[in-house]
Order: structure tokens, then C-alpha cells, then sequence
């Protein structure tokens, strides 16, 4: 901005400059195609100088006087103009230091990121958090809200406490859909679709809907996993027992902190219910 005011006022002197020149060329293009009276300096030399020899000097000395100034002003904007210059001359290289530096500085935050992404990484899992390359998909939610989210009754986490999965309409606790991410993407690497998903965190008022029509098959409201954003219900085949997608769940999901609870093989009967413990997770 600076830089900007310094070249503004350097333009408005060079045309100032340009218009107190103009005078002063004028005036030596006259005394050089009309010298001072009607045969120059002659008659002053010889005592014979009329009236109006007398009055043309008058009316040079005058003129002679006024470029005088405008020779003086022209000088001045000379030094001023040079003087802004130089002032612009000093801005522009202190303008390319600084670009120069914060461009060195920038390439050197390029070059730790990755250092600071490893130590972040490492950081989260000595929490108990598994975070790979896959689940970072899932970091758009503050993984330490998990601590958070577990302080609040069963079924009454705010929303803003609860991370989503990329099954669109449901959601987890953070660090349960930051597993649920790469478990996701490991299953969409054998099957070649994404997991199927039926059911995530149920609030209160939802876990008494539930409750009140499949009694048999749903948890008393206030007690279920559901409602602590740790468990899912599946579907595309991982809800029939002992299917191929059954089966690889059953060998694989361990590896990202959820399993088959051992209720849910007979009372009640739930195929489709799996959960996320963050202990399994953590030893890892």
C-alpha cells in the first residue's frame, strides 16, 4: 500500500514537472529567435536606447523573473522526484525480501508437515484412537470429543458431539467412526461395494421407539450401545449369519476395534449388531 502512495505522488510530480518546464523553454526559444529590443543589446551598449527599447527590457526582466521561478519550482520537483524514487526503489526491495522469506518459510512448514502429522498420529493412538491413512477421511471431527461425548447420559450426546460416517443419515462417536472408516474401506476392498448401514447412535426418544416396537429385539431405552455412538446395525449380507460378509467380519473387524458381542450369537439373535470397543482398538 505503501509502495502504491509513494508511485501516485511520483506520477503527480513528473506532470507538475512537465508543466513549469514549459515556461522555461519558452523563454529561451524567444530570446534566441527575438533578442531584447530591435537590434539586441546595441543600443544600451551606445546611450541610445528609446522608450521602447526601454519597456521591452522591462517586460523581459519581468519574464526573465517569472522563468527564474518556474526554473527554481523545476528544480525543486526535480529532488523531489527523485527523492520518491528512491523511497520506491527501497519499498519494492524490502517488498521482494519479504516475499523471499515468506516463501523460504513456507517450504520449510511443507517440509515438517509430515513430521507433525506422524507425532499428531502417534499422539491419538497412545489416547486409544486408530487413526491410519484411511481414517483420517474421518478427522473433519475432533477426535478428542470422544472423551467429551462420553460424559453425557446414554442417548443424549449433542449432535455436535458425534462424527458421521460416510454412510449418509448416520453417525458415531468420534473415535468409533474413525475405526468404522478404515474397517469401511478394508470390507470395500474385498466386496467391492461399502458396508451396509441400517442403524448408528440412537438417541433416547429413538431407542423408546424402538423399543416399544420390537421389544424382544432391542435393549431397555437408556441402556443400549447404541446410545453411546458405539454400535451399528449392518445389512448387504453381514445380517445373515455365517455368510461370506458374516464371516470376514467376523475374522476381520477386530483389527479395527469392533466385534460381534457374544449376546448377540443367541439372546437375542443379532447378526447385524456389531459394536466398537475402544480398548480392542487400542491394543492394536
Amino acid at each position: 500500500k505503501e509502495l502504491k502512495t509513494k508511485l501516485t505522488s511520483l506520477q503527480e510530480l513528473e506532470r507538475k514537472l512537465a508543466v513549469v518546464r514549459q515556461p522555461v523553454s519558452q523563454l529561451a526559444e524567444l530570446l534566441y529567435v527575438q533578442p531584447i529590443g530591435l537590434e539586441g543589446v546595441v543600443p544600451f551598449l551606445s546611450g541610445d536606447a528609446d522608450v521602447g527599447t526601454l519597456r521591452a527590457l522591462t517586460d523581459t526582466t519581468q519574464m526573465v523573473s517569472e522563468r527564474q521561478q518556474a526554473v527554481e519550482q523545476t528544480s525543486t520537483l526535480y529532488k523531489e522526484t527523485e527523492r520518491l524514487a528512491g523511497e520506491a526503489q527501497e519499498l519494492r526491495a524490502g517488498n521482494l525480501l519479504a516475499e523471499a522469506q515468506m516463501a523460504a518459510e513456507i517450504d520449510t512448514l511443507r517440509q515438517r508437515s509430515d513430521k507433525i502429522v506422524k507425532s499428531l498420529t502417534a499422539a491419538l493412538v497412545k489416547l486409544g484412537i486408530k487413526i491410519d491413512k484411511v481414517g483420517r477421511a474421518a478427522l473433519g471431527c475432533n477426535p478428542l470429543q470422544a472423551a467429551t461425548a462420553n460424559s453425557y447420559p446414554n442417548g443424549l450426546i449433542p449432535k455436535s458431539m458425534l462424527c458421521p460416517l460416510q454412510q449418509k443419515g448416520f453417525s458415531l462417536r468420534a473415535d468409533a467412526t474413525i475405526a468404522f472408516v478404515s474397517l469401511n474401506e478394508a470390507y470395500r476392498k474385498r466386496f467391492g461395494k461399502p458396508m451396509c448401514v441400517t442403524d448408528a447412535y440412537r438417541s433416547l426418544a429413538e431407542q423408546q421407539s424402538v423399543y416399544y416396537r420390537r421389544p424382544g429385539f432391542a435393549a431397555v431405552p437408556g441402556r443400549s450401545n447404541h446410545g453411546l455412538g458405539l454400535a451399528v446395525d449392518l445389512c448387504g449380507g453381514v445380517e445373515r449369519f455365517r455368510s461370506t460378509e458374516f464371516v470376514w467380519m467376523e475374522k476381520n473387524s477386530k483389527r479395527y476395534g469392533w466385534f460381534h458381542p457374544a449376546w448377540a450369537y443367541s439372546s437375542p439373535f443379532e447378526p447385524w449388531h456389531w459394536e466398537y470397543d475402544p480398548k480392542i482398538d487400542s491394543l492394536l
